[in-house]
């Protein structure tokens, strides 16, 4: 059975998380930090902003269960693409939107998905016509969050505000 991953960042790493498990059939998915200059940093160390990291979701999932296109276009609805450093109330760079792709594959998937979006009519009235900012980036080494933070959520339902979720637009 073969696994791939998928590395998404778009705000607090909880509802990221919680949405994804929630829709699709994944082998598993943690929390961490990507993306930054620190060599296994805490929580308390990527909120400062210094490190570089973003709080992400790794995703492990079953290619023939699950189409890695179908996440990307489930990200861009289940968070803002288009605040820069940003989602609701959480400001700093661990809160920007990025795909941490792993193969060329997924890069190409996550461009193609991107100008889709772009050009989308029910996206741009969802997003009042802003632009997407998500970086499209190579994923470098993902450092798993604290035990804590996994599937946070679960233990405590009420602890997140979706700020925006079109899941229900059709992208």
């Amino acid at each position: 059975m073969t696994t791939e991953t998928a590395t998404f960042a778009g705000g607090c790493f909880w509802g990221v998380q919680k949405y994804f498990k929630k829709k699709f059939d994944l082998k598993s998915s943690e929390v961490g930090y990507v993306g930054g200059a620190k060599e296994n940093p805490s929580y308390k160390e990527v909120c400062t902003g210094t490190t570089g990291h973003a709080e992400a979701v790794q995703l492990k999932f079953d290619p023939s269960k699950v189409k890695y296109e179908d996440l990307v276009r489930y990200f861009f609805q289940i968070h803002d693409p288009t605040t820069k450093d940003r989602q609701g109330n959480d400001k700093g760079t661990q809160y920007r939107s990025a795909i941490f792709f792993h193969s060329n594959e997924q890069k190409e998937t996550a461009e193609k998905v991107l100008k889709e979006i772009q050009e989308n009519e029910n996206f741009k009235k969802a997003f009042d016509n802003r632009k997407p900012v998500t970086e499209i980036v190579k994923a470098a080494e993902f450092f798993t969050g604290e035990e804590y933070h996994q599937n946070y959520l679960d233990a405590n339902p009420g602890g997140i505000v979706i700020i925006k979720n079109i899941s229900n637009c059709d992208l």
